[in-house]
């Protein structure tokens, strides 16, 4: 299974997948490229060090959303790779029909709450704020509904009395590590 990651930023969740294809735990995927919307985002330098092509795609003319000319330069880039899955490891960009149209069901986030709740942005700091005794994180496909599409897998993280966003962040983030890459390897259909 050809695997496509886009990012925009350091490239946590990009590293935890690309760790688990070098210790073979990502079943039959394999990353064969590495996009970001952000010419100097960490997740570019990933690439190198794991032998995966990465390079920065030109998303303008808008700064949120991925939409004309920038739409198209990304569809072109990513189509070249002909992948059977496109991961958004913490690409922050809005997709719109045309990126989702050229990909369709093949495209999948990862949320830093347990979907359905705390969709949308600072999904970390909603879970605390509101006072649930459990947060976690989703695996979806992604559809024209921000944070509503499919759910893939979750992983539940209690939210302690002492928590702050910050202690809070760090054990969500170790469960997307663990999660990300368990669910490619089991979409695959070479889960170990």
């Amino acid at each position: 299974m050809r695997v496509v990651l886009l990012g925009s930023g350091r490239g946590s969740n990009a590293e935890a997948i690309l760790q688990a294809q070098r210790a073979g735990r990502l079943g039959q995927a394999q990353v064969v490229a590495i996009f970001s919307d952000q010419p100097a985002a960490g997740i570019l330098a990933l690439g190198p060090p794991f032998g995966v092509p990465a390079r920065f795609v030109d998303p303008a003319p808008f700064r949120t959303k991925l939409e004309g000319e920038g739409e198209q330069r990304f569809i072109a880039a990513v189509q070249a790779e002909r992948p059977d899955l496109v991961v958004l490891a913490g690409f922050m960009r809005v997709l719109k029909p045309g990126f989702l149209g050229a990909f369709a069901g093949k495209i999948i986030n990862l949320h830093p709450s347990l979907l359905p709740q705390f969709p949308g942005l600072d999904g970390i700091g909603q879970a605390l704020r509101s006072g649930v005794k459990t947060t976690g994180c989703t695996v979806h496909y992604v559809t024209l509904a921000v944070d509503g599409g499919p759910i893939v897998a979750q992983a539940p993280v209690p939210v302690e009395p002492t928590d702050t966003v910050e202690t809070l962040a760090a054990r969500v983030h170790a469960a997307e590590h663990a999660l990300l890459p368990a669910v490619i390897a089991r979409l695959s259909g070479g889960a170990r």
